[in-house]
């Protein structure tokens, strides 16, 4: 990391700025980069550049490229939960629910790998750095409880059964997702299909009754 890279002046929360549509193109940025040259190699240097921003904007708004990691990395996992919760909304069924969230993970890994990059980058970077670490954690609690809240849910509204609590459940679910994301990015051109049918049957046992 260059001496650039580290200093941090006086910053609004990383809440308010990311309503800034700057602060939007930065994040979009660092996500591309990361994914392409890993975190080591995404300089605010580099990340300016592609935002088409200055690169004290991004000491202003993130202070570090770490703290931008996290901010890309949790701006995405709300967006992506806010789009589940809302396709989950439509299942009446526990093979209904589980087939949405097959379909929701296919199409994050096909469509969009860069997150799933950028998640695992957030991980390995969390294991060498405690207030990374802090951050990954509590965006792993908040992910957890989301789903175990859209679970609960679906169990009061009949739709599911759970065989768990709500959240051992959800970081059951999660678990899977984190491997299949893993070894499906690892072997792009393997046909997945019959795993994907036992990773249903494996959620279906803790979901339905």
């Amino acid at each position: 990391m260059s001496a650039t890279d580290v200093r941090a002046p006086a910053r609004p929360a990383p809440s308010r700025a990311l309503t800034s549509e700057k602060a939007q193109r930065i994040v979009a940025a660092m996500r591309h980069s990361v994914a392409l040259r890993g975190t080591a190699g995404s300089t605010f240097e580099r990340v300016s550049r592609e935002a088409g921003v200055s690169r004290g904007l991004l000491h202003y708004y993130f202070g570090t490229k770490e703290k931008l990691l996290v901010e890309a990395v949790r701006h995405d996992c709300e967006l992506r939960l806010q789009r589940l919760e809302q396709q989950l909304a439509g299942a009446s069924t526990a093979d209904a629910f589980v087939g949405l969230m097959a379909q929701s993970l296919q199409e994050t890994i096909r469509e969009e790998p860069d997150f799933v990059t950028l998640l695992f980058e957030l991980f390995t970077l969390s294991r060498r750095n405690e207030d990374i670490a802090v951050e990954f954690t509590a965006l792993q609690r908040r992910m957890r409880e989301h789903l175990a809240g859209m679970l609960a849910s679906a169990q009061r509204e009949g739709v599911l059964a759970l065989h768990a609590e709500p959240e051992a459940v959800a970081e059951i679910l999660f678990s899977l997702a984190d491997g299949f994301a893993l070894r499906m990015l690892a072997e792009p051109d393997r046909d997945f299909s019959q795993t994907i049918v036992a990773g249903i049957a494996c959620a279906k046992a803790l979901l339905a009754g």
